[in-house]
């Protein structure tokens, strides 16, 4: 799927904050709908906890908007959106968006995001090598892992300033198309040339309050995905991988190409590796209603690698990660929570 220019897009996230605008009008008349329904379906009042925690996401969505059009007016028709002090508000407002999602997700869903004692995260306020550059490299399952990731990483506790790298196809979001469009971001077109270099340019002048975010698999954990990913690494004739790719049954295969690409462009950065379990199950919008409320635990586990411990060279590195997904796929089939 190939995503419209961004004069196109555009005009439509104008249509979007009006759309927006009257929907949440309608908020009352929705939220009563959900209760009147709630008790005739499945589930402890699943209609109107998810009724409610969509329309607070519309109410962030709608006030980033408003306020990206604000900040690209006071900088002059966008002139000074690439400034310190521009690229530090949107940062600000990033954070505060995400931040409500997840406390609204925490409050209506019964979510809990615990750390496991195992792990740790070198973010943490007074841990040495936390103020340096850092790469992470994080699982990618389920619905909403991506957010609770960057949201972690922008919190009051860490207030790191994430560069992600993302597929193309979230620039239908529209705060993600504008905010991640406006900070330093890499939008990844599915089989497009130069996904790695992409990724290099990223990493390139990663500074000791950034943190650039890959999820190496390159989409959410699916039984058919593990195995198109298996039958291709032997398509290309990289048996060991696939070999290595069979033994692995709860992630997907790690991707090394942009890995690689980034530690080549900032060999100063520490590598964190980030495995979480609880959302998996949540792969489809069927999935996500079966699933609601959750009443779950997100547990989550940070691996730190200082840069020094890195290796190094592309053949290294290749096995060096999937060595480390492979621990991913132990430490995900004995964390896992039953669904049900």
């Amino acid at each position: 799927m190939k995503v419209a220019p961004t004069w196109v897009r555009r005009p439509l996230t104008v249509a979007v904050v009006l759309g927006l605008s009257l929907l949440l009008s309608l908020a009352p008349l929705l939220l009563l709908a959900g209760a009147v329904l709630s008790p005739l379906l499945p589930g402890r009042w699943r209609p109107l906890r998810l009724l409610a925690f969509l329309l607070v996401y519309l109410v962030l969505e709608l006030a980033a908007l408003v306020t990206a059009f604000v900040l690209w007016y006071l900088s002059g028709f966008g002139w000074q959106l690439r400034s310190p002090t521009y690229q530090a508000i949107h940062y600000a407002v990033l954070r505060r968006v995400l931040h409500g999602a997840v406390v609204a997700a925490r409050w209506l869903f019964r979510l809990r995001i615990r750390t496991d004692g195992l792990g740790w995260s070198p973010l943490d306020d007074g841990v040495p090598g936390s103020e340096n550059a850092m790469l992470v490299l994080s699982r990618h399952a389920g619905a909403g892992d991506s957010l609770l990731l960057v949201e972690t990483l922008m919190n009051r506790d860490h207030l790191r300033r994430p560069r992600i790298v993302l597929k193309d196809t979230l620039q239908l979001d529209p705060v993600a198309d504008v905010y991640l469009n406006r900070l330093p971001s890499a939008f990844l077109t599915s089989g497009g040339p130069g996904l790695a270099e992409q990724v290099g340019r990223l990493a390139r002048g990663l500074g000791r309050e950034d943190a650039l975010l890959i999820f190496p698999e390159g989409g959410n954990f699916t039984a058919g995905r593990r195995q198109r990913a298996i039958d291709s690494l032997r398509g290309k004739g990289l048996d060991t991988e696939a070999g290595r790719a069979e033994q692995m049954h709860n992630v997907l295969p790690p991707r090394p190409g942009g890995v690689v690409a980034a530690l080549a462009a900032a060999p100063h950065a520490d590598v964190v590796f980030v495995a979480h379990t609880g959302l998996e199950h949540l792969s489809s919008a069927r999935d996500v209603w079966r699933g609601l409320p959750m009443d779950a635990d997100v547990l989550m586990r940070w691996d730190f690698v200082p840069a020094a411990e890195v290796p190094r060279g592309r053949e290294a590195q290749t096995a060096w990660l999937f060595e480390r997904w492979a621990e991913m796929d132990r430490w995900v089939a004995q964390n896992r929570t039953p669904v049900g």
